[in-house]
Parts: structure tokens; sequence; C-alpha cells
């Protein structure tokens, strides 16, 4: 299976990724896009030339009506776009509709409905037990039983690129709190799944599943851990989060990841039933961190210890429905390995134990940092596929 696409065969973006987008280019409206290579495919027009049934859902400037037709549709849709990008006969219906990617505007790819963040990671909650709490536990009780999540605010989800603004908020301090801007932002390398197909209220979803809802994957980032530090105890993060979480422009479907999927590095105690998963259910994603461009980190996604089902599992075992645009997070990805850490916060040792970038010792993010990260997969091509990036430059806060 190869693409008649120039310069697409063999690089990160062949046609076993294919990922979508929202882009607006010229005078035409944002519509859905698929990127190649480095080009984008226009599918609104190419759909409507070849009068695919669901070609209207190109035509939208968001991912939702695509998303809330359902795997079959997702599945059929994407064989049509893979043997348009192979076939050569079809080379003259797609090549007019081909459009550099660096000549479009890539905008939010979705409407968020529900927007739940969890903390996943091994490494990372042992981690983060450990800075705070050197005497006791680095796990709290119910970690290793569920995975812990909290709901976010879907009106502060921003695209990649768009730039933050340093939040504010009351910070702890030995005198009792402050208020005034965060001193320990941070980043967080995260990974993000997209819900497609809804549920009634009062349903569950089982583990297995994952993908009759989830349409695809998205990098997240940040946090500012001074803000949350304060305030997450006893309910957990509310403005350490909600000023802003950034995602990825391009959304890679599920089916992209077909040959990503990778055994748990194991659960001990077993989960209860609900939980239970059955063959392969991690993520092989190699994360990657950039700080003004230098490399800080490479967390495994591998590493997590729960995974996309068991999270979704959880989200709805009370019944909590599901919506078109719904997103759930892994939480901070970080392996074993110091170089692995996917926070400032455990670069840093809570700032105790300052890192080197730039060649400059650093703790926290500081106004004009810019931060990028990228992931890649084993693709079923052979080769690895690029996830979407995030990239997002610090602003000074207000006042």
């Amino acid at each position: 299976m190869t693409t008649w696409v120039e310069g697409a065969a063999g690089s990160t973006y062949d046609v076993d990724n294919l990922p979508y987008a929202v882009v607006a280019h010229g005078d035409e409206p944002p519509r859905v896009g698929a990127r190649i290579g480095d080009l984008v495919v226009d599918l609104a027009p190419v759909a409507a030339t070849d009068m695919l049934e669901v070609a209207h859902v190109f035509e939208a400037p968001s991912l939702q009506p695509l998303m809330s037709l359902g795997r079959p549709t997702w599945t059929a849709v994407r064989a049509w776009l893979v043997d348009l990008l192979t076939d050569p006969h079809e080379r003259d219906l797609v090549e007019p509709h081909l459009v550099p990617v660096d000549q479009v505007q890539v905008l939010l790819p979705f409407e968020v409905a529900d927007y739940v963040d969890f903390y996943c990671s091994l490494h990372h909650a042992s981690n983060v037990g450990r800075i705070f709490r050197p005497d006791g536990e680095p796990l709290t009780p119910n970690w290793r039983h569920l995975p812990v999540g909290y709901h976010g605010r879907a009106g502060t989800v921003v695209v990649s690129g768009t730039d933050v603004r340093r939040p504010c908020g009351q910070r702890p301090s030995s005198e009792g709190p402050t208020y005034g801007p965060s001193r320990r932002l941070d980043l967080e390398a995260e990974v993000g799944f997209v819900v497609g197909a809804p549920t009634a209220l009062g349903s569950r979803v089982a583990t297995g599943s994952l993908a009759e809802h989830v349409f695809g994957v998205t990098l997240l980032n940040w946090s500012a851990r001074d803000v949350q530090a304060w305030e997450y105890v006893p309910l957990g993060p509310f403005l350490g989060k909600s000023f802003a979480t950034s995602v990825s422009g391009w959304v890679t479907p599920l089916d992209a990841l077909a040959a990503a999927w990778t055994d748990l590095p194991g659960q001990d105690p077993a989960p209860l039933d609900y939980l239970a998963v059955d063959g392969p259910a991690g993520l092989d994603l190699d994360l990657e961190v950039l700080l003004d461009g230098e490399v800080v980190s490479r967390p495994p996604y591998a590493s997590m210890y729960w995974s996309p089902a068991q999270m979704l599992a959880h989200l709805t075992v009370n019944g909590a429905s599901l919506r078109t645009g719904d997103l759930f997070a892994s939480g901070t990805v970080s392996g074993p390995e110091p170089t692995q850490r996917g926070s400032l916060l455990e670069l840093s040792w809570g700032g105790r134990e300052p890192f080197t970038s730039g060649g400059r010792e650093r703790t926290f993010l500081e106004d004009g940092d810019v931060v990028t990260i990228r992931a890649t997969a084993p693709g079923a091509l052979g080769g690895r596929l690029a996830l979407g990036e995030v990239t997002g430059r610090i602003l000074p806060a207000d006042g």
C-alpha cells in the first residue's frame, strides 16, 4: 500500500496515519481536512465530487458531525481516503484539492463537551507523592484500585499555538495563602482521547468497547502547581488546571494506532471486574517534551498504569453519559527514569533540584517560554507515525 502523494511515502504522515483537523485557507471557510505528508486534503470538495454519502460532514467547521456518526462510518471513511491516496487513478480527483500544510490555519478541531483529567501514571503519582509527602506513603490508598480523575473546564481548552497567559490564584506560604501570578507554572505531557459516539444517561461503557466510542487521540498540556497544591485537598485541582488546556490541532484516528497497542506493565492488586481488560490495553507512544526548542524529557506512554479503556469504563460506571466531543486525558505521562519525567515539578524535584536547559539552571516555566509536546507511535506500514504536536508560549500575567 503505497501513496502516490509525492514525499509522503515513508514519512510520519504516510497513509497509515491520516489525522483530521479543521483548517482554513485562502477565502475558503473552515472545514475538515486530512494530512498526508506535508499536504492537507480538503475533504469537502473531494467527497462531494466523489458523491460520498456523508460528504456533508466535511463542510462543517468542526469534527463533531463526523465524530457523531460512529465506528462503522469512521472506518469506512478512512478506507475511502486510503483508497483515494493509494490508487493512481484517483489522483486527478484529489490533487487539485491538496494544500501545503504551512498554508493552512489549523483551528480547534472539535467542540469540547465535557473534559475529564485522570492521574494514570504510577511513576508520576509516586514522584509527586514523594515530593509533597516525603515522610508518608507516595500513593493514596485508592490509587491502585481506580483511575483517579477530576472534571475540568471545557471552555478553556484551546488549540495548539495559542498563547497561554500565566494564571493568578492563591499560593501557599509559611505565613498562609498569598494571591498573585503562579510562581510554579508547569508543563504536563499528557495524552487525550476524544469521544465520538455518545451514550444515554444511565448506560455504562465496558473496557472492551473503547473503540466503539473513542474517535481519536490528541496531546495536552499545562498546570499551575502552587495554586493546585494549596487548593487540591480535599476536592482536587480547580484553578490550578482550569486556566487553560492546550490540545493538538490534529486528531489522530484510533484506527491509525492499530499497531501501537501493547500490554500494560502490570496491575497489582487486580482491578475490580468492571476495570478488567483482556489483551493489550496500553499504547506504545513515545513522547518528547521540548522547552524553547530543546528536548528536556522523553516520557513513554507504554509505562502508564491505567489504560484508556479503564479510564472510560470508570468515567461511565456510575451511569454518566458520554457526549460527542467529550475529552478525557491521561494525566502527566512519566516513566521510571529521571529523563522520562513529564513535568517540571518532577524534573526539578519540586524546585529543589534545578535541571539544566538552554545552558542554565531551570525549575518552573518563565514568561516567554515556548513548550512543545510531540509523540510518535508504531505505524501499520512498519515505520513511525506522528501525533499532532501541541505548542504554547507563556505570556505574563495580567495586572
